[in-house]
């Protein structure tokens, strides 16, 4: 039977993987030190293991109760503007914590790894729907810091055999249509669940960062990808490695300005974001879109739930059940 370890399977992405694997009845464990992630999260009957990916031993022993099918890896800091503030912490927390699981992996036999990675690795990429073979050239630490992992993995492959998919998201959002699972990060920062809380009065207006984008209202303009269809994703990479590593972008190839998701919030909750214009945030491109084919071929994956009102219709039953996340 096959048996999968999902590393920050207590965080927001990682959890709802987690959940998909408990609902197909595969075996599953959880890898979570809980800094960012909820042992609520955590589905009943799913053993977690909770320590660091800087401590070698503990990483040791875990993958020690194996054999893994494959090990799915989330755990990471991953808000730009503290990388920029602490940019070796970052590299610390991502990159060496991720060296130790790389290096545990291949001692212990495990040759199958999904990797979350992200768009930040492509910096600022233009307008054009951003495809796998684009220039990497990430403009902040975070983004390097996933890029040099996508880097270690490559060789990784090349000497030891550890075959990997890197996932390069675009902007996850929306949450479990049960209202089980969401986000729930301390302070918030994803600007759906932000417009969300303004409207029902949970925080000050919402700042828009700039509108005198070259976009068709001035304000920048995103792929969101629903967090269901990640989670699909991440599984259909499985039976994909045996062919050998990849690396994949995950979007809708539909990108939407920040006054589009204001809309929708307005639309799907039927009350008015108050909102206003600030300046520009450094490092923001225009336009962020992928190009997905490659994933939609290999994969044989459509986004199933990432148009813009079922995201937002999800992440307003989630708010509204636990307006404090996993905190109520």
């Amino acid at each position: 039977m096959s048996k999968f370890l999902v590393v920050g399977g207590a965080g927001y992405i990682g959890s709802h993987l987690v959940k998909l694997l408990a609902e197909k009845g595969a075996v599953v464990a959880v890898l979570d030190d809980l800094s960012t992630g909820y042992r609520e999260a955590v589905p009943a009957g799913v053993k977690l293991y909770q320590g660091s990916l800087a401590n070698r031993d503990f990483v040791r022993q875990t993958l020690g109760d194996g054999p893994w099918t494959c090990v799915f890896h989330f755990a990471a800091l991953s808000l730009v503007g503290d990388s920029l503030r602490d940019p070796l912490g970052y590299f610390r927390a991502n990159v060496v914590n991720t060296l130790n699981l790389i290096e545990e992996c291949v001692a212990s036999g495990v040759n199958r790894l999904v990797f979350s990675s992200t768009a930040a690795v492509y910096g600022d990429a233009g307008e054009r729907p951003i495809t796998e073979d684009y220039p990497t050239w990430p403009v902040n630490p975070y983004g390097h810091s996933k890029l040099m992992i996508e880097q270690m993995l490559s060789w990784a492959d090349t000497a030891h055999g550890l075959r990997s998919a890197c996932l390069r998201y675009f902007n996850a959002a929306g949450a479990d249509p049960k209202g089980v699972l969401g986000e729930s990060h301390h302070p918030e920062t994803h600007l759906i669940p932000l417009c969300i809380d303004a409207a029902l009065g949970r925080r000050d207006a919402l700042v828009i960062f700039g509108d005198d984008y070259p976009t068709p209202d001035g304000t920048c303009v995103r792929d969101y990808v629903h967090v269901e269809d990640l989670a699909r994703a991440h599984l259909a990479c499985v039976p994909q490695l045996h062919q050998g590593s990849f690396k994949l972008n995950l979007g809708t190839a539909h990108g939407y300005s920040v006054r589009q998701v204001i809309d929708a919030v307005e639309r799907v909750t039927g009350v008015k974001v108050p909102h206003k214009v600030g300046k520009r945030r450094e490092g923001d491109p225009a336009v962020l879109v992928a190009n997905s084919m490659a994933a939609q071929r290999l994969l044989a994956w459509q986004p199933q739930m990432s148009d813009l009102d079922t995201l937002v219709a999800s992440a307003y039953k989630w708010r509204l059940a636990r307006p404090k996340g996993y905190n109520t």
